[in-house]
């Protein structure tokens, strides 16, 4: 969205604006602090005009402060901007940095927003008001927010000019605005120019590299800070925690667990959250309840993590018992903690409990977004109701996405309903025909269902557009180190022991029933020891061939996807756990899978 772009003349920068000193106090005023709703205090305001306070320093700074702190909606914003616009040339850099505090904080997170606090620095610029690092500070986080790049590189230039941009608290903002907008190039660029070692600039880099889902590159920005001897602050940590979630790193997560004690951390709810969540992804379901349980206080976010890590591990009624003690507790749930109650329904069979708390959404003033929706036809579809979840896609008061659909044609391929697949596969291509998995799962069914024209057409058509399959890559951390192997190639430097592994183990299993299920194979025109051939060397069976051999007997196997595991590789995991007496924790793109004694604990219905 384009607007007035950064060009007034800028006065001198200066350290800090403060508040001027306020006004005589009248005795309308101090009915201020004791609004608490927009309409009261509009019927205030409109008193203290008549008054003829309109102008009152401290009438303008309360309101300011009402109508944009934590909380603060989108109408308390844009009437507080209605109180700044009338006033006539504004001078006090406090009135103009709490309006753009208001803007950087605001949940619509829109171009509109960003746009609206650059017009504001515009005229605080425009009126010879001199920013500060506070102004700068919150200019570039409503950037951030709204995904505004141009914007924040107008900011940041204008930071240049004025001698701000290497500010100990800009230059971080400016990292991470730099993330947030997609440029990881201009955000390494920033960071390489600190002068000294911020730990504010590392945090700012660590999590950009988080949030772009670069989670190695967080651990080596965390390793390099720790040799410089600067120490982690909570976000710190609380953003690697996240960079091993990612990874599945377990054994560097309970590293950071212990450090976390050291420095004295551990009673923060924040960071204890964090753990909750990395001990749930890295498969320990048992210590993500340990750290839960030992909390001394928990927030709603903390009832919410763990309510999602019981969804993720498939235990659907232990997410609904504590969901059902959260709300005994007093603690109000948000749309994150019915999202994982949703979530653990769908992963359950649980269909009646699931819609009935999606509609108990509606009492707690929550309006459902595109993943409760995504929920609600994932819990219709894998039961079976295929027509009943294509008609709620159909009739959603927003518009659908082609997840929505996504997640109804792999149920239509678990299901063997081709017709309506082929009705949800045309859907999907008229909002994204470049997604390789919607070809394959369509060709897939149309394999199995024996409609070989329609397969044909599917296959030609990928062909056509150039659309190629995510290639599997599976990772298993073994004494610290996360080894990734890909499904069929030789990156791993030990590709080919895995692979000679993968066989001897293969043959093992093939005598006790092992069957290699072909089903799924997309080359059809194969016979079935090709496809048998094909399916051998999928990554999640590399990483737990290459598990059994550098791991002790009967050591737990840890291993993380990035797609959703094959029939194939589910069934090869459960006669692994049986025959070497493993047990396997296997996340892939939707769940966790526990493999223990030949059974998963998803039941096959996944």
């Amino acid at each position: 969205m384009s607007s007035a772009p950064l060009t007034a003349t800028p006065a001198p920068l200066l350290p800090a604006n403060k508040p001027k000193s306020a006004a005589p106090q009248h005795p309308l005023l101090s009915h201020l602090p004791h609004c608490t709703s927009l309409r009261g205090l509009a019927q205030l305001h409109a008193a203290a005009v008549k008054a003829g306070l309109a102008a009152h320093p401290a009438l303008v700074t309360r309101l300011l402060t009402l109508c944009t702190g934590p909380g603060a909606g989108p109408a308390h914003l844009a009437y507080a901007r209605q109180v700044f616009d009338r006033v006539t040339q504004p001078s006090d850099a406090v009135w103009y940095n709490t309006l753009l505090r208001g803007y950087a904080r605001s949940s619509s997170s829109s171009s509109s927003s960003s746009a609206a606090a650059v017009r504001v620095f515009v005229r605080m610029l425009e009126e010879g008001v001199a920013p500060d690092t506070y102004t700068f500070v919150s200019l570039l986080k409503a950037c951030a927010a709204a995904r505004a790049g141009e914007h924040g590189r107008q900011a940041h230039a204008v930071a240049v000019k004025l001698g701000a941009a290497g500010h100990d608290y800009v230059r971080p903002t400016l990292i991470n605005m730099y993330a947030e907008c997609g440029d990881a190039r201009a955000a390494r660029v920033t960071f390489g120019r600190a002068d000294g070692d911020c730990v504010v600039s590392y945090n700012a880099m660590i999590a950009a590299a988080v949030r772009s889902s670069r989670p190695g590159e967080a651990l080596v920005l965390f390793r390099e800070m720790q040799a410089k001897g600067l120490n982690p602050t909570p976000v710190t940590v609380i953003s690697v925690l996240s960079a091993c979630a990612l990874l599945g790193a377990l054994q560097l997560g309970r590293w950071l667990h212990d450090y976390v004690r050291k420095l004295g951390l551990g009673s923060l709810v924040k960071v204890s959250t964090a753990l909750v969540d990395m001990y749930a992804k890295c498969g320990s379901l048992e210590d993500a309840i340990a750290v839960f349980q030992g909390m001394e206080s928990r927030d709603r976010q903390a009832w919410s993590v763990m309510i999602v890590a019981y969804a993720n591990h498939g235990y659907g009624r232990e997410a609904i018992s504590l969901f059902e003690e959260m709300k005994k507790q007093g603690m109000k749930p948000d749309d994150i903690t019915f999202l994982g109650l949703l979530y653990a329904c769908s992963h359950s069979g649980l269909v009646s409990e699931g819609l009935r708390y999606f509609d108990d959404m509606k009492d707690h003033g929550i309006v459902p977004g595109i993943k409760h929706y995504g929920c609600v036809t994932d819990l219709l579809a894998r039961s079976g109701q295929l027509e009943r979840a294509y008609k709620f896609i159909d009739e959603l008061p927003i518009n659908p996405t082609p997840i929505l659909w996504r997640t109804l044609l792999s149920a239509c391929g678990g299901h063997g309903d081709v017709e309506l697949g082929k009705r949800v596969f045309e859907r999907i291509l008229e909002l994204d025909d470049s997604h390789g998995g919607d070809y394959v799962i369509f060709s897939n069914l149309c394999a199995n269902t024996g409609y070989w024209e329609e397969m044909n057409r599917v296959r030609k058509l990928m062909s056509d557009k150039g659309v190629v399959k995510v290639p599997g890559c599976s990772s298993i951390e073994i004494d610290n180190t996360v080894h990734e192997f890909f499904a069929g190639d030789g990156r791993h430097p030990k590709s080919q022991e895995a692979r000679k592994m993968v066989d001897e183990v293969i043959d093992q299993l093939k005598l006790v029933g092992y069957i290699p299920d072909t089903s799924h194979v997309f080359h059809v025109e194969m016979g079935e020891e090709e496809k048998a051939i094909s399916l051998k060397y999928h990554s999640e069976k590399l990483a737990i061939a290459f598990g059994l051999l550098n791991t002790a007997p009967g050591a737990t196997l840890r291993v993380v996807k990035n797609l959703r595991v094959c029939p194939d590789c589910h069934s090869m995991a459960k006669f692994v756990s049986m025959v070497f007496n493993r047990r396997i924790i296997l996340r892939d793109l939707n769940r966790f899978h526990h493999f223990e004694r030949g059974i998963c604990s998803c039941g096959d219905y996944w």
